[in-house]
């Protein structure tokens, strides 16, 4: 936008310029071709009234040594010739050129003649002066001077060039004056454009400089400010809400359990210890829900903050952890990764949360006898980590909604889970600079993959927890 700001201003520059100096050019060349015009003019006009005896007697007297001084000191050429168009007397440069003869037709009619109108730098012809010569109103003939116009377009060419100087000095000061004042006015949309970008990677403290440009961006930067301090302290309530309500539900649900727990002994109807039971399972359902919401706002606290990770030794953590789950609901669960470290910068927990939500979901869902993968790989200048099962996998339409807030399945509503793990998961991933992706397996189940970047520290003094942490409680689908 500053390249456009500055043409526009030297575009205008230039044609103000042109408007300026092209007519004052043009009368620069006009006034000193009328200068030599006239100083020609007069000069025939004196060797007109000399010439009038050398007509009448057919004598040219002084007339030709005037002629000859004359073309000699000023190096122009002249000549006087009759009526008839003979050469009476003429200088030892004079040669009649195509020039002379509307001359001498303009002098013989009885009126001067001099051309041309304006000598330009690139223009070749003399000057050209003719001037009747009368005795008691009757033309007898006429003085004709040819002079070289050298210096005439010397002179015209150094106007031309102080002009153009001038013009380009112009044009220099209108281009450091049109950075300068778009510097100026784009700085603040610049800072502002900036700002946006850094906010929308999570720096929610980054503000734009409001004392910056023209008085219309100032107001627009302190209500981008303004607006900015009311979006942060929105969602920053809005997290601190989901945190202390799922903090506070904790207690009652807690205590209502243990209310609950102490009613089983007195309950000796079937029907009602199968309520009791019911009961229960509702509410650790509900406790899991709060701990997946509580998860769900911190991790979407962790803005800012990297710790480098070994994915292939936190892959190994959380297939060793789920393997006694996945042995009870005979799953076989594997890990297919090298021996060699696979270093990736990630917010804390992002790999062992994302890999316990998604291994929860494919041992939950792979069923009696399913297999499931973990796979851990260097891939486009990261790691990728690959969940893989035998399940009954996804329809492209629920791909898409698979990590929306509380969504399940159709056909996985009477599964245990609070719909948040893989929400829980992408926001980690997302906050870590990677991708989460999904797709169905072939010939069935569901491939998930995790790409994280890779870390540019030296393993050597990786710093952070690597490999060990575990989420408060795996989430299902």
């Amino acid at each position: 936008m500053r390249r456009r700001l500055v043409i526009s201003y030297l575009l205008l520059m230039v044609l103000v310029l042109l408007a300026l100096e092209t007519p004052l050019a043009a009368t620069l060349a006009s006034r000193e071709t009328d200068r030599v015009r006239a100083d020609r003019l007069a000069d025939a006009t004196r060797f007109a009234s000399l010439a009038g005896p050398a007509l009448r007697g057919g004598s040219p007297g002084p007339l030709d040594g005037e002629l000859a001084a004359y073309d000699a000191l000023y190096g122009i050429s002249a000549a006087v010739v009759d009526r008839e168009r003979r050469t009476v007397v003429a200088s030892s440069g004079w040669e009649p050129g195509s020039g002379a003869g509307p001359a001498l037709d303009t002098a013989l009619s009885g009126q001067q003649f001099s051309a041309p109108e304006s000598i330009l730098p690139w223009a070749g012809e003399p000057v050209v002066t003719a001037v009747p010569i009368s005795d008691g109103g009757e033309v007898l003939g006429a003085v004709v001077t040819s002079s070289p116009a050298d210096d005439v377009r010397r002179s015209v060419t150094q106007w031309w060039l102080a002009l153009a100087g001038v013009g380009l000095l112009a044009v220099l000061a209108c281009v450091s004056t049109a950075f300068g004042l778009a510097g100026w006015v784009l700085r603040p949309v610049t800072e502002l454009d900036t700002v946006t970008h850094e906010i929308a990677e999570g720096r929610r403290t980054a503000r734009v400089r409001p004392r910056l440009g023209p008085p219309e961006l100032r107001r627009l930067a302190t209500s981008f400010n303004d607006m900015a301090d009311a979006v942060s302290d929105v969602m920053d309530r809005q997290r601190a809400f989901v945190a202390h309500a799922s903090h506070q539900l904790r207690n009652p649900l807690t205590a209502l359990r243990l209310r609950v727990e102490e009613l089983g002994p007195s309950l000796a109807d079937p029907d009602g210890r199968l309520e009791h039971l019911l009961a229960l399972e509702e509410t650790d359902r509900l406790a899991t829900v709060l701990d997946a919401l509580l998860t769900l706002a911190r991790a979407e606290r962790e803005e800012n903050q990297r710790v480098t990770v070994d994915a292939t030794a936190a892959a190994a953590s959380r297939v060793a952890a789920w393997k006694p789950l996945a042995r009870h609901r005979a799953v076989v669960l594997r890990l297919d990764a090298t021996d060699t470290p696979a270093y990736t910068r990630t917010v804390p927990t992002a790999i062992d949360q994302a890999l316990d939500a998604l291994i929860d979901n494919a041992v939950k869902f792979s069923g009696t006898g399913g297999e499931v993968t973990v796979a851990v790989r260097p891939a486009d200048g990261g790691t990728t980590l690959t969940v893989s099962d035998t399940g009954p996998g996804m329809t492209a339409s629920q791909l898409d909604q698979a990590t929306e807030r509380f969504w399940r399945a159709p056909d996985a509503q009477n599964v245990e889970g609070a719909g948040l793990g893989l929400t829980i998961a992408a926001v980690l991933v997302d906050a870590s600079d990677g991708r989460l992706t999904m797709r169905r397996g072939e010939p069935r189940g569901l491939v998930a993959e995790l790409w994280f970047p890779a870390s540019d520290e030296d393993p050597g003094v990786v710093g952070g927890p690597v490999a060990a942490q575990r989420a408060d409680e795996p989430v299902g689908r």
